[in-house]
């Protein structure tokens, strides 16, 4: 593909598997982000939106996985794209793709900093945390998230430096740690259930509003999705976004191409099993949450704060402190997984010029380590960024989702369009005659998704995608359009690329 082996190619199906379920990590946004459901449309939200959240997911992971098939390269959202329309589209993927993955990063370490301050200071050690929590930009509650977050973040930043291969095997801990956790969490919560009401899963009630801590604003309150649909519609498909916040970042498998053997099967492999069983282990967790509290009504009414209201009803004490270590300790391998595939999206688009001014910087390799250094560190720094605005940790999760799955679907909708035309050539994974109708379901629930997740109070978001989308368009057309070279695309290009690589290769030493 006219590209230099440059990075280590070390990883087999389970690390690939591993780094995309590592980041998805039910431990992870199936907790921070289970307040969204359960002040939705409640147990309804869980019984319902959980599997229908993920059955969307799993029709995306098998169009991609069939994409990543096709092309295993490393940043494969912006190289598919590029491959399945054009230059310029790949360029708008690229990053779009990225902001997603910082927001995945940013999000899920801003859930860090809540976990341990909420679960492990304040509910295992007792600590009075009221300085930890900020009011207001650059109050004492702020700096304290600020530095606690750049210490997280600057510390995954030196594991991925210090090669693949202790990052690999920290992606395959929180691997094993995720799924033990998991089974160990649904024992301890169904084992401390008082009663097995599973109507629960299925009953609708909209807990917008004071009813449910105020996490969602009230259908009626300027939100036009309320014209269309009844307020528990409203609240339902809001509380979707559980689900799909949760179950992202299962590009990373792709990411790591390059880092992976046999990448043309594994890599589409790694993909599908992330994302099936993050589903399948994740819709018993959260319905083990709901069936252990109290009631729904005290437990929704409890707001932001009803996933502490859940691990509070786990006795003995020893044993839900033990899961509160396992689940910050998990959020955090989480993040340093997404912290691997963002750096390594940033150094495929590099590596083409996509970066102005920065792209021969971005894209150098540690000669000792074998990973693209600078493009971590920055990817860490930016990710550090994105923290500092003021509710950060819901506008970060619900973008992650929206920008992430935009992206996911360009290259999708490219092939859709593209099939039999312009696109040909399919990996050893093939939807066969599955591959269209996959594709055009997935096209349209990322609309759906979209209308829910720049809906308010998540306007904010949408004004990021649309501003975004605008700039980057403006930025393209004005400058990029002709500096832009994007990958190789033809054989002379990619017989030019060629040409580099002796070099390169003689740079770092060998293939390796």
């Amino acid at each position: 593909m006219g590209y230099a082996q440059e990075l280590s190619r070390r990883m087999g199906l389970f690390q690939n598997f591993a780094i995309s379920f590592s980041i998805i990590c039910i431990l992870a946004g199936g907790i921070t982000a289970f307040p969204l459901s359960l002040s939705g449309a409640g147990g309804a939200s869980l019984g319902f939106g959980w599997p229908l959240a993920c059955v969307f997911a799993f029709l995306v992971a098998c169009a991609l996985g069939q994409v990543a098939s096709a092309y295993p390269t490393a940043g494969g959202i912006y190289h598919w794209a590029s491959m399945l329309g054009n230059k310029g589209y790949g360029w708008m993927a690229a990053w779009l793709n990225f902001f997603g993955l910082l927001f995945v990063v940013s999000s899920v370490n801003f859930g860090v900093f809540l976990l341990f301050r909420d679960l492990f200071l304040a509910d295992a050690l007792g600590m009075d945390v009221t300085g930890w929590t900020s009011a207001a930009a650059f109050d004492h509650g702020w700096w304290v998230q600020t530095i606690f977050i750049s210490i997280v973040t600057v510390a995954q930043a030196a594991i991925n430096h210090y090669g693949i291969r202790l990052t690999t095997k920290l992606t395959d801990l929180a691997g094993y740690i995720i799924f033990g956790g998991s089974v160990v969490l649904i024992i301890a919560l169904l084992a401390n259930a008082q009663s097995f009401e599973i109507s629960r899963l299925f009953t609708f009630k909209d807990y917008t509003g004071d009813a449910g801590g105020g996490v969602w604003a009230p259908p009626a309150d300027g939100r036009w999705l309320a014209s269309f649909l009844p307020a528990v519609g409203v609240a339902f498909y809001l509380g979707l976004l559980q689900g799909v916040y949760t179950i992202t970042g299962f590009d990373a498998s792709g990411h790591t191409s390059e880092e992976t053997k046999n990448a043309a099967r594994e890599v589409p492999k790694g993909m599908l099993h992330s994302v099936f069983w993050s589903g399948v282990f994740g819709y018993v967790m959260v319905c083990a949450f709901v069936l252990v509290l109290p009631s729904v009504d005290e437990g929704a009414a409890k707001g932001w704060g009803s996933f502490s209201f859940v691990i509070d009803q786990i006795h003995p004490t020893w044993l839900k402190d033990l899961l509160i270590i396992t689940i910050v300790v998990s959020n955090f391998l989480c993040a340093l997984a997404g912290l691997t595939s963002t750096s390594r999206m940033l150094y495929a688009f590099s590596r083409d010029g996509g970066i102005p001014w920065f792209s021969k910087s971005l894209r150098r390799v540690s000669k000792t380590h074998r990973v693209p250094a600078n493009a971590i560190w920055w990817s860490a720094i930016l990710s550090i960024v994105a923290t500092l605005y003021g509710d950060a940790f819901v506008v970060l999760s619900t973008g992650c989702a929206v920008f992430l799955y935009v992206s996911y679907v360009m290259p999708i909708a490219a092939g859709l369009i593209g099939e039999g035309k312009w696109w040909n050539k399919k990996g050893p994974f093939n939807l066969g005659g599955l591959s269209k109708p996959i594709a055009l379901l997935a096209v349209i629930g990322c609309i759906l998704l979209i209308v829910v997740g720049v809906q308010e109070p998540n306007q904010k978001v949408g004004y990021l995608l649309i501003g975004g989308v605008i700039v980057l368009t403006i930025i393209w057309w004005v400058v990029e359009r002709n500096r832009f070279q994007g990958p190789p695309l033809t054989p002379e290009a990619v017989a030019a690329r060629q040409a580099e690589i002796a070099r390169e290769e003689a740079e770092l030493g060998g293939a390796g």
